[in-house]
């Protein structure tokens, strides 16, 4: 596992990107294997298959995936973890995963596949588990966000009330 690049925030996994394909659904095993088998299948020309096959690094964090070119560092693709609806390793090829998220600006979904002798597993299993915090972190969050709005509102009464308490004193002592 010598492979796996960790920081304090973020961890990488070089991988073989398999490809990006666009889906009707945001979740289920079947979204995978359909997706799979479309790249099976895809024609030699199309844009699908040009960059089929080619190592990328998947670097992880608390609020992103990003999938970046192996040799340039270029930015492929760029998820965060707060659009992605699926993750898993196909049951029929162990060593094939990926994950399901929707684009940002319009309404569909992606499913980005990767190939991995090593990390498949892994890789699903702290994507998995990092979508479980940021979730969790997105909650408390907003929950803090909530009390914020409750004093601001809080705040906003009694200045209210200091303004019309002001008023009437003013009015005592004409």
């Amino acid at each position: 596992m010598n492979n796996i690049l960790e920081d304090d925030n973020e961890i990488s996994f070089p991988v073989k990107f398999l490809g990006r394909i666009e889906t009707v659904r945001p979740d289920g095993l079947q979204i995978l294997e359909e997706a799979a088998e479309h790249l099976k299948t895809a024609d030699k020309d199309s844009k699908e298959r040009a960059t089929r096959k080619s190592k990328v690094h998947i670097f992880l964090s608390q609020t992103v995936i990003d999938i970046l070119e192996n040799k340039t560092k270029f930015l492929l693709y760029s998820c965060p973890l707060s659009t992605v609806s699926f993750c898993a390793v196909l049951p029929s090829s162990p060593k094939i995963c990926g994950f399901v998220a929707r684009h940002p600006a319009a309404d569909m979904y992606h499913c980005y596949l990767f190939h991995s002798s090593k990390f498949a597993d892994v890789l699903v299993s702290v994507i998995g588990d990092t979508f479980r915090v940021s979730k969790k972190e997105e909650r408390v969050r907003g929950g803090r966000d909530l009390i914020v709005e409750a004093l601001r509102h809080k705040n906003k009464m009694l200045q209210k009330e200091n303004a019309e308490l002001k008023r009437r004193l003013a009015g005592q002592r004409d």
